[in-house]
């Protein structure tokens, strides 16, 4: 499906043009109002260029801030750590005239626990049905040298194979996800894993028909794997659903050292919240999820009403259960949600806001069951324009922001990041 398309159909929906039911369980009302000053301070990234989809990862070290940097055909993926106050030296991961390039499906740079760096990239098979496959490399040298190229999928289908997400599970060993279109008319959701010594031992679908281009999320909680995406229905109900791997044991409590052994399965999908969005084509717009524990913050996008919102809930046990959604924008959200939790159970999230007749980035401090502090502006109030899929993410004490802006017009555009101290 092309993106120009569906970006359109996002705003048909946001203003009213697409079919929706109400949710059947409405949010609660207006949250309370609570006090939590964020003193945001900009901080230069080591772009140069044109530069855009910036995607941010933590581990103990820091933050990993990558990016794309395009010279007439070709883009470049680079990275940088947040160690400290400032920015790393740029380091390039890889260069190609033959990636697939869109806003919302982006790479990812990670550093898991034992120091090694993970790389994701999307090579392009068929550009005229958008074609393109899923592939990663690690560095065990801090990014001077990256292995060979490694495909999770291995179908042989020129389909989609995106909106990858990165997580390091149990024994050192990474785990994915992404949207697979091997099945003709059914996007599904699959699942890999690698161990520590990269032999995969996993590929299985997760679920079998979903949006076809809204981003995924996931995250370990102290019972393992959660995942979340927006669903297909047959009825064209697109709602944020979250699965879980579960094992024997986590009936007792008990989290799993591995991921899918001792007889793991995936969990049924089930809806964060009925908000019972119908709608005939994908509004790229997908969830964020951040875990501690067995609690858990997410953050998504629906627009059942005459305007789009973006709304955030807690899971106190792993994902099984949710909270009533609390709403984060105070007029019409565009979505492009993310959202970290905090040491005390509460959550900072983003989103975009549309508001003076631009995109904005706001942010808010949220706190169940339906506590939020006033909104601050990130980025967007100013002479540049917003652009793309804003980043947040948290190490330590630090918040780090991530976005893409740009001047008028469909020129350049320049990555820029912001931090927040929390006290």
């Amino acid at each position: 499906m092309k993106r120009s398309f569906l970006v359109a159909v996002l705003l048909a929906a946001i203003v009213g043009g697409c079919r929706r039911t109400e949710p059947t369980k409405p949010p609660a009302e207006t949250p309370v109002e609570s006090a939590f000053p964020l003193k945001v301070e900009p901080l230069g990234a080591p772009v140069q260029g044109n530069s855009g989809q910036p995607q941010l990862t933590a581990s103990d070290r820091g933050v990993v801030l990558s990016w794309l940097e395009q010279t007439d055909t070709t883009a470049t993926l680079k990275f940088s750590e947040l160690t400290g106050s400032s920015w790393t030296a740029a380091k390039t991961v890889a260069s190609s005239d033959g990636w697939f390039v869109t806003d919302a499906d982006v790479p990812t740079v990670m550093r898991k626990r034992d120091g090694t760096l993970v790389a994701t990239t999307y090579p392009s098979v068929d550009p005229a049905i958008e074609a393109y496959d899923l592939r990663f490399s690690y560095s065990r040298d801090e990014g001077k040298t990256w292995s060979q190229p490694v495909s999770p999928h291995h179908d042989g289908t020129k389909a989609q194979h995106g909106f990858a997400s990165l997580f390091e599970m149990g024994d050192g060993a990474l785990g994915m996800i992404w949207l697979d279109g091997r099945v003709p008319e059914s996007m599904s959701v699959y699942f890999a894993a690698f161990d520590a010594a990269w032999k995969q031992t996993a590929e299985t679908s997760v679920n079998a028909r979903v949006c076809e281009c809204c981003p995924t999320a996931a995250t370990m909680t102290a019972e393992g794997p959660l995942v979340a995406f927006r669903d297909r229905s047959n009825q064209e109900i697109r709602d944020i659903h979250v699965a879980r791997v579960e094992h024997p044991s986590t009936a007792l409590g008990a989290g799993p050292s591995t991921p899918l052994g001792a007889g793991g399965t995936w969990t049924d999908a089930v809806p964060i919240h009925a908000d019972n969005w119908r709608i005939e084509a994908c509004p790229v717009n997908g969830p964020a999820l951040s875990a501690r524990g067995r609690t858990v913050a997410a953050a998504w996008f629906s627009a059942t009403g005459n305007n789009g919102h973006a709304y955030a809930a807690f899971s106190q046990d792993a994902g099984r259960t949710w909270g009533d959604p609390i709403r984060l924008d105070d007029e019409t959200s565009l979505g492009r949600v993310d959202i970290e939790l905090l040491d005390d159970g509460s959550a900072l999230a983003t989103w975009v806001e549309f508001a003076d007749e631009r995109a904005q980035l706001r942010a808010r401090h949220i706190k169940a069951p339906r506590e939020r502090s006033a909104a601050a502006t990130i980025a967007g109030a100013g002479e540049r324009r917003l652009r793309g899929y804003p980043r947040l993410s948290r190490n330590g004490n630090t918040l780090v922001f991530a976005w893409t802006e740009s001047g008028d017009g469909p020129g350049p555009g320049a990555v820029r990041t912001a931090v927040a101290r929390l006290k």
